[in-house]
């Protein structure tokens, strides 16, 4: 019989061939070994096209789900007032991914325990004793595994909830000392009535009282415990996933200070001894009015023939998202027809007010007032009144470019003198109404 030599490496010459030179020859067309057969290309080319058709058995190190994110997360019906015997429904369908390849683990009552008291995406559950319970769920893609964990309190069933209130209340008269008919939000009038001329600002704010004294505990043999009070219902501050419970502020009765002119709701959860809440909103509007009183603008003969120009910056709010938004700004100018730096030959002073808004540009403007419509408010026979009203339609999304909306921010209102006569303004007033 004849044999074969094998070369000292101590193998026959095809196991020498690595798999990089298998991978060269098949794609390559180099020639293969002898020992390794006509049929080895063939069937190197259909291990690949299966492998490929498979997701990459070859080409892949990673499992195809890995790149995704796996995140258990679920609701739960109830999270407040839970009384023992009462069913609540879970449900993981936020987990990620969704596309149906999870498989999804319940444990209510013995967190990192084996024991698993639910399966499937939602399930349902009583609790049959009062306390606190940690409640996870676990999901699995075959590879990895993602868990959340909630608290679930549970009261006893005979347990009867409080009721929240606020007191609501309004300032008797605004700052003109017209009466304030309201019996269902808090309205709130900030009446800077000395603002000086070198104070050209709406920095002004108010301090508002809250008071949930009215609220009820449910039942005799309860009391209320806590009083917490959320000032901004979309910010989830304590990132619990409810927007509408944060404790900003906590108390029976509590000040909100340094609160500026604005439209808010506020939020108010009072909870009892026997661990049952409730809560409750108010709308509480914070309306501006500024004063400036008896100041002096130049006349144009120094400005290159321009109009001399006295700005007053205001912040205006235009939030839909929050509910803060503005109703309306009106600005009120008077001033005398004539006075002492009267021109002969220039007519009677002219002065105008214009609104910027934050990019600077062009509003809205009372030049197209005639002298003879200029008596707007309380206007005596040498006075000039103009009034310039600008609505909220004016301060919602927008650039500008063409017009109106422009947008909230930072505006100007401006007083201008286009003559070359100096004129002693008798008063100016900003007011701003989110109610």
């Amino acid at each position: 019989m004849q044999k074969t030599s094998i070369p000292e490496t101590g193998k026959p010459p095809c196991f020498r061939f690595r798999y990089n030179q298998l991978m060269e020859a098949l794609f390559m067309n180099i020639p293969l070994p002898q020992c390794m057969g006509s049929m080895l290309k063939p069937l190197l080319l259909s291990t690949l096209m299966l492998c490929s058709a498979l997701s990459g058995c070859i080409f892949e190190g990673e499992d195809s789900s890995s790149g995704g994110e796996l995140l258990a997360v679920f609701s739960v019906s109830e999270t407040s007032n839970v009384r023992v015997g009462d069913t609540l429904t879970f449900d993981g369908s936020s987990s990620t991914p969704s596309d149906g390849s999870l498989t999804y683990r319940w444990n209510f009552d013995s967190v990192g325990s084996n024991d698993i008291d639910a399966t499937g995406r939602t399930a349902t559950w009583s609790f049959n004793a009062p306390g606190t319970y940690e409640v996870s769920l676990e999901i699995s893609d075959g590879t990895r595994t993602s868990e959340q964990i909630r608290t679930v309190t549970v009261v006893e069933a005979g347990a009867v909830e409080p009721i929240a209130n606020i007191a609501q209340y309004a300032d008797d008269e605004d700052c003109e000392d017209d009466s304030i008919d309201e019996d269902r939000d808090i309205i709130l009038w900030i009446c800077a009535r000395d603002k000086t001329n070198t104070d050209r600002s709406v920095t002004e704010t108010t301090t508002v009282s809250l008071d949930a004294s009215t609220s009820e505990s449910g039942d005799s043999s309860q009391y209320i415990t806590d009083w917490f009070w959320d000032l901004d219902l979309n910010d989830d501050k304590d990132n619990d996933g409810d927007s509408e419970n944060d404790d900003d502020l906590s108390g029976e009765d509590v000040e909100w200070k340094n609160v500026a002119p604005g439209e808010y709701e506020v939020g108010l959860t009072v909870t009892n001894n026997v661990g049952m809440t409730d809560s409750t909103t108010i709308d509480v509007f914070v309306n501006y009015a500024g004063y400036w009183q008896d100041f002096e603008i130049g006349g144009n003969t120094s400005n290159n023939g321009q109009p001399v120009e006295i700005d007053f910056d205001v912040s205006i709010v235009y939030d839909k998202e929050s509910g803060n938004t503005i109703r309306k700004v009106v600005s009120e100018l008077e001033y005398p027809k004539n006075d002492d730096d009267w021109v002969v030959g220039e007519g009677r002073n002219k002065v105008e007010i214009f609104s910027y808004n934050e990019g600077n540009q062009e509003a809205s403007n009372t030049s197209s007032t005639d002298e003879d419509s200029r008596d707007d408010g309380d206007c005596d026979s040498e006075q000039d009144c103009i009034h310039l009203s600008i609505n909220s339609y004016f301060f919602s999304d927008g650039d500008g470019d063409d017009g109106p909306p422009y947008g909230d921010g930072e505006w100007t209102l401006s007083v201008h003198n286009a003559k070359s006569n100096d004129v002693q303004i008798e008063q100016f007033v900003i007011r701003l109404f989110y109610n």
